[in-house]
């Protein structure tokens, strides 16, 4: 394929991705909200969809570098004896089956993570895969203080919801081709899972 065909191709993508995406409709319990986005909101999805996967992928790709990645140093250490999980984490640590098992799950979920949220695969599932380890964290380095809520980890959890909150997926991404399968049009309450 010619690269031109190419862009204008992606060119044309963008546009109705950002054209089909303006209108949104939400209800919760009797509230109903029916609102337009800005074009300039898409935008910021994207940016914000690729920027958290891209936080994500190199964070594990990371741990494969240099010395490779050992969880025991931060269950055992990093871990503040305030944080309400500080006693399950130095269990983590000390049994050596679930610390290894720790030590190949994180690098490789947040490789995984990444490059769905990149790719715009599966990208609502992903996205509670990362919030998921970012509470985690979280919860890990928690010191029972109020200032606690404005911790970076917990702020990237609540990122990560927004990004499956908004299906940024569907944004150039193949979220918007999976949701058009056969099996997710049978079962479309599979779109909360896989789109």
């Amino acid at each position: 394929m010619r690269i031109d065909i190419w862009l204008l191709s992606i060119t044309q993508h963008i546009f109705i991705c950002i054209m089909n995406i303006n209108k949104t409709q939400s209800k919760l319990g009797t509230i109903k909200n029916n609102m337009e986005i800005h074009s300039s909101s898409v935008v910021f999805i994207l940016i914000l969809r690729i920027l958290m996967g891209g936080m994500m992928l190199f964070a594990g790709l990371s741990k494969y570098t240099g010395d490779g990645f050992n969880a025991e140093g931060y269950l055992v250490h990093g871990v503040d004896s305030a944080s309400p999980v500080s006693t399950l984490y130095a269990y983590m640590a000390s049994n050596t089956v679930l610390l290894e098992s720790i030590n190949i799950i994180i690098p490789a979920t947040q490789v995984l993570i990444g490059l769905a949220i990149l790719i715009g695969v599966f990208v609502r599932l992903a996205a509670f895969g990362g919030a998921l380890q970012m509470i985690a964290f979280y919860l890990g380095g928690w010191e029972g203080d109020i200032l606690a809520l404005f911790d970076s980890t917990l702020i990237y959890a609540i990122l990560f919801l927004a990004i499956g909150a908004f299906a940024a997926g569907r944004i150039i991404g193949l979220d918007s081709y999976i949701e058009e399968l056969n099996i997710v049009q049978k079962y479309p309450k599979l779109k909360y899972i896989l789109g």
